[in-house]
């Protein structure tokens, strides 16, 4: 505003087994990438979604800031798993003004906490034929569990700006990517190493969101049971990767066998949505974020699975990279992990226009 440049943001995405973080600069149609990091941590520093070890954190944000060089202080992150909330609701049709008022008493019928422990959002996202009845899409999400991302960032000296939802930077990051039409159905499964997030969008709207407590860490927990393998050892192995005296056929049955207990998670998860939406649309394809979307023969398994074209989201697809900075292998090997940053940097990007 009045000639000042916008400051710009870093899209900070806190994993339970890594930080992925992306710094993007608008450009005339789109956006262009500044920095990109990807810092692991060590393993129960995040348990359940709940930080263990704080100090570990904070320093591992400070790391990536110092070897990235990054300028700017001012972070968005986002939350995921049983302590959100996101549910679409019915009410009749009312002023913004009322339903305002109104917000916290609908949401404590939907709520499973007490509504005071929670911080509320809320947005109207349509209305029946007759209009007489809104849909409004209420997210929830616990005060601690905000205050504990916030806390850590602030303590690594930087700025906790925002702090969106995992399912909706993974939507923003498919609208600026993939620019889909108004009546296409994808479903976006974000598959982390403890959780696995769903969100069903038809064109640019979110009609169904879940999160899953299931994710990478399974196979690499079960590879390491059966074959007696390190931590290292079982995470190259379950991409595909011959560690050692083990190769990749020997690890298939372990790795199907987790395949088809996400599948199962999934299906139920479909089945419903599709028994609760009504009229549901029938889902035209998956994409596949997050680390464990590498898990060797999983998006061929899935494909096979639901009858559907099935393929690894693609985070820098419509983003602008300079090939001097940035290595291609290196950035399509961690396209996938980067998906809720790159939705987080855009989403701050577009709010500071």
């Amino acid at each position: 505003m009045f000639g000042k440049k916008n400051k710009s943001v870093v899209g900070l995405d806190i994993g339970s087994s890594a930080l992925k973080a992306i710094e993007l600069r608008q450009t005339r149609g789109g956006f262009e990438l500044l920095h990109i990091a990807h810092q692991n941590l060590q393993s129960d520093t995040i348990v359940d979604g709940h930080i263990i070890d704080l100090n570990h954190v904070s320093d591992s944000i400070n790391r990536v800031w110092t070897d990235q060089n990054i300028k700017t202080n001012q972070v968005a992150t986002s939350l995921s798993g049983h302590a959100v909330i996101v549910k679409k609701i019915l009410l009749p049709t009312m002023p913004e003004e009322e339903l305002d008022e109104q917000i916290h008493w609908e949401a404590e019928q939907y709520i499973p906490f007490d509504i005071n422990d929670v911080n509320l959002y809320h947005e109207i996202v349509g209305h029946d034929a007759t209009g007489q009845n809104m849909d409004v899409l209420l997210v929830a999400c616990k005060r601690d569990k905000i205050a504990q991302f916030t806390q850590v960032i602030s303590q690594a000296g930087k700025q906790p700006l925002i702090v969106d939802v995992d399912a909706f930077a993974l939507q923003n990051a498919y609208e600026a990517n993939y620019h889909p039409a108004p009546n296409q159905t994808v479903a976006l499964l974000d598959i982390g190493a403890s959780v696995l997030t769903i969100n069903i969008v038809r064109g640019t709207t979110s009609i169904f969101t879940r999160d899953i407590s299931a994710g990478g860490n399974q196979y690499t927990d079960l590879l390491q049971k059966e074959l007696n393998l390190t931590f290292e050892q079982a995470e190259a192995l379950k991409r595909g990767a011959d560690v050692d005296q083990h190769s990749a056929d020997q690890a298939y049955a372990a790795i199907q066998s987790v395949s088809e207990m996400l599948a199962l998670e999934i299906q139920r998860t479909l089945d419903f949505f599709r028994a609760t939406a009504g009229d549901a649309p029938a889902i035209d394809r998956m994409l596949l974020a997050g680390g464990s979307s590498k898990v060797a023969q999983l998006t061929e398994y899935l494909a096979d699975k639901f009858q559907m074209p099935v393929e690894r989201f693609d985070s820098f697809r419509s983003i602008k990279v300079d090939g001097r900075k940035f290595d291609d292998e290196y950035l399509r090997e961690l396209s996938p992990n980067m998906a809720v940053a790159v939705g987080l940097a855009v989403r701050v990007a577009e709010v500071s226009r």
